[in-house]
């Protein structure tokens, strides 16, 4: 007969490996009503500064060309309501990343945050919003929180997140579109402690978020998104490929990864590409879980869900996607041009994630800031081993208007212990397109994708 106290701790083991309830039917009543239907704040703040939502951006400015590959700003007329620098900062310091302040007190005569009227732009297809209000009370974590349940595709899986866990998975599984997005040419830059810009890649990538593909019958369920790059340039990397995909599980179902390289002419999987592994196509500047501020699997951190707090993050970023289109205009020596960048105040989800014991990785800590109206739009800091800030991601989004989309464009990331920075998802002529229709899976396979780009 199994002691009790040994019956307890089974059971209390087991536990932790099963499903997170998900939130009550009467919290989930708030969605909707006194929050939008993808858990943010309705209301405006107290001051007015934070406007209340009013269903977001959903008209086209006029001049915008649809299918033109460029999204012309709706907002080029605002001024900006202050700025912020190293004289000032001061006073805005509590609604500043530390990247943001080493970014002003490193730079104090270049470097400054021009505020400008706060936009809440973010808008979503009827079918999202319905399927986010069904997940409330449906969709769960599993495996000490690392995966997610199955039966709540199709919609944010955690609109009213508990846990730090259910925010990261917001931002890895938040809406882009359902159907493949892809840039015919977007460039990746290294401006180096020198101050010289480096050519890192510039690559054509198709994105695939399978999380939302529910009509479509040959996607696997358990998939969440994939992602594949092919490099142009520079000549030395031209004809190589790489392909991304994660799982709801990642325990049951850990990333898969593969690359191509012209002189071998196969595909092989590349089971490095994770964690703090560098990624190459950036200059080493970004790691393989910063790769859209994180992916992958959360494994080696414990991540704490702080709570909601208003920040300054990079929003709208118009400006910075396609009307700073030289690079002389774009890159300064030790940080972007604050020409180019347009910051707003919004409210943030803070987690906050240490290094778990005896886990192995860059950094000791990290710090992520996500936009409440869940458009992908972040700032991010990261800690190395002795406490020091290390790295800072600022993350801008713009909405899509004509498809309902809010869409990540140009991440900067500023390296703090060598002194550069990266400029990645620069825009070529062509801009971003938004496929009509998502590929069949036979045409989504690593050799099918092999094959179709080394014929172009």
């Amino acid at each position: 007969m199994i002691h009790t106290k040994h019956l307890a701790m089974a059971l209390l083991a087991g536990a932790s490996l099963q499903a997170v309830a998900a939130v009550s039917a009467e919290e989930a009543k708030q969605l909707g009503t006194t929050l939008t239907e993808f858990g943010a704040i309705k209301a405006g703040n107290a001051d007015g500064s934070i406007p209340p939502y009013t269903g977001g951006l959903t008209k086209a400015p006029p001049g915008f060309k649809p299918g033109s590959g460029f999204w012309v700003d709706p907002y080029k007329d605002d001024k900006p309501l202050y700025r912020i620098d190293a004289k000032n900062m001061d006073k805005y310091a509590d609604k500043l990343s530390d990247g943001q302040k080493a970014l002003l007190k490193k730079n104090p005569s270049t470097y400054y945050i021009d505020v400008y009227p706060t936009r809440r732009s973010a808008a979503y297809p009827e079918r999202v919003l319905k399927a986010t209000v069904r997940n409330a009370t449906v969709c769960k974590t599993i495996k000490d929180g690392l995966g997610v349940g199955d039966g709540c595709r199709g919609g944010l899986p955690f609109p009213i997140p508990k846990t730090g866990n259910e925010a990261m998975h917001n931002q890895a599984l938040r809406w882009q579109g359902d159907t493949a997005v892809s840039t015919p040419g977007s460039r990746s830059w290294v401006v180096d402690s020198s101050g010289n810009p480096v050519l890192t890649a510039t690559q054509r990538t198709l994105s695939d978020f399978t999380f939302y593909q529910t009509s479509l019958s040959d996607r696997d369920p358990s998939m969440a998104w994939r992602v594949y790059s092919y490099t142009t340039a520079p000549a030395r990397k031209a004809g190589e490929m790489t392909g991304i995909t994660d799982f709801i599980d990642p325990v049951e179902k850990p990333r898969r990864a593969w690359s191509y390289t012209p002189g071998q002419r196969r595909v092989k999987l590349s089971p490095e590409f994770s964690y703090d592994t560098p990624v190459a196509s950036q200059g080493g500047v970004t790691l393989f879980d910063e790769l859209f501020v994180f992916s992958g699997k959360q494994d080696r951190f414990d991540f704490k869900l702080v709570g909601k707090k208003e920040m300054i993050i990079a929003y709208n970023s118009y400006k910075n996607a396609y009307d700073c289109p030289t690079l002389e205009l774009a890159l300064q020596k030790t940080h972007v041009n604050p020409v180019c960048e347009r910051w707003e105040l919004h409210r943030v989800w803070v987690v906050e994630a240490k290094l778990k014991a005896g886990m192995r990785h860059a950094y000791s800590k990290r710090v992520y800031y996500f936009d409440e109206d869940m458009t992908g739009a972040a700032s991010y800091d990261a800690y190395d081993q002795n406490g020091e800030l290390h790295r800072a991601i600022f993350s801008g989004t713009t909405q899509f208007y004509d498809h309902d989309i809010p869409w990540t464009v140009r991440n900067v990331i500023y390296d703090f212990n060598k002194n550069y920075y990266a400029y990645v998802n620069d825009v070529m002529q062509g801009g971003f397109k938004v496929a009509p229709a998502a590929l069949s899976e036979r045409d989504l396979n690593p050799e099918a994708i092999t094959a179709r780009e080394t014929v172009r």
